[in-house]
């Protein structure tokens, strides 16, 4: 079976700056793969470097990325821009930022929707009422008719989710959605997720810090750090038998909801500063064929 995504060793610089270091990884139709790492580990620039978003100062040096078989490094820009939307979708962290504050919600989803699907504007909107009533959204058309600055950040992230779905994807990247959200309604969008996942069939890289949201929703998973992969394999293996030092520390630095009164333990900082120390010397080692 042909993996819905592939990156095989993913070289990504910022300038001179290397942030992505050789990263590989694999997401099998219908799973769900979490991406976990601290803040600056490059989880975001990696899903960034697929959907083909990267900041315009940054460039991929390296490495190979391809969707259902597909290099994607190699399409021209309108063919991987074709894919975007349709069957490589993204649910991004802010859904304040995300969602264009001068177009109603109905606006915004027809224009996907008529975009990738050929639909009319009449279509669109009875296919757009569908899709916020799958989310769970209430009163669906006078949502429509609303501004995203007029629904509460939870229901902002749910049309975010209703519209990365829309067209059936292959593959979601969810950058940390549950990011800005309380934790009840934390709960109730990775339920969701999990429910259209299963629906539309699509794989999952769910891009998270939170090692708890990975134990609720990722079948496997990847710890990076400083733009490299220090371990991956099934999420119930990882969390109950890590074998990296960072793996084990990042676990004994989350809160326990049945130890409340048990210390938390911050990732020691010799290690995150040896951690540092072997990317950059992996930065000083010359490529094969170099003089």
């Amino acid at each position: 079976m042909t993996a819905t995504l592939t990156i095989e060793g993913l070289k990504v610089a910022i300038g001179a700056a290397n942030v992505l270091r050789g990263v590989s990884l694999e997401v099998q139709p219908g799973e769900v793969r979490g991406l976990v790492g601290e803040s600056g580990a490059g989880k975001s620039m990696l899903g960034r470097a697929v959907l083909g978003l990267l900041p315009a100062n940054a460039s991929v040096t390296a490495g190979r990325i391809a969707f259902e078989g597909r290099d994607l490094l190699a399409m021209q820009e309108a063919e991987r821009r074709n894919l975007l939307g349709r069957r490589i979708a993204l649910i991004p962290q802010d859904p304040m930022t995300s969602l264009n504050p001068v177009k109603r919600i109905g606006g915004q989803i027809g224009n996907l929707l008529r975009h990738h699907l050929g639909l009319s504007k009449r279509a669109a909107l009875m296919r757009a009422t569908d899709l916020l009533n799958e989310v769970a959204i209430r009163e669906p058309k006078r949502v429509l008719s609303l501004y995203p600055h007029e629904i509460s950040g939870g229901m902002r992230q749910r049309v975010l989710i209703a519209m990365a779905f829309a067209c059936d994807p292959a593959l979601v990247i969810a950058d940390e959605p549950t990011t800005a959200l309380d934790v009840t309604v934390q709960r109730q969008v990775l339920q969701l997720v999990e429910r259209l996942r299963l629906r539309h069939g699509s794989a999952v890289l769910f891009v998270t810090h939170d090692l708890g949201v990975v134990a609720k929703i990722c079948r496997s998973m990847t710890v990076l750090h400083a733009g490299r992969v220090l371990e991956e394999g099934e999420t119930a293996n990882v969390l109950v038998r890590p074998r990296h030092a960072y793996t084990r520390a990042l676990l004994a630095a989350t809160p326990r909801a049945d130890r409340p009164a048990e210390a938390l333990r911050p990732v020691p900082p010799d290690l995150t500063d040896q951690l540092w120390s072997e990317a950059h010397r992996l930065d000083q080692v010359p490529a094969a064929g170099a003089a």
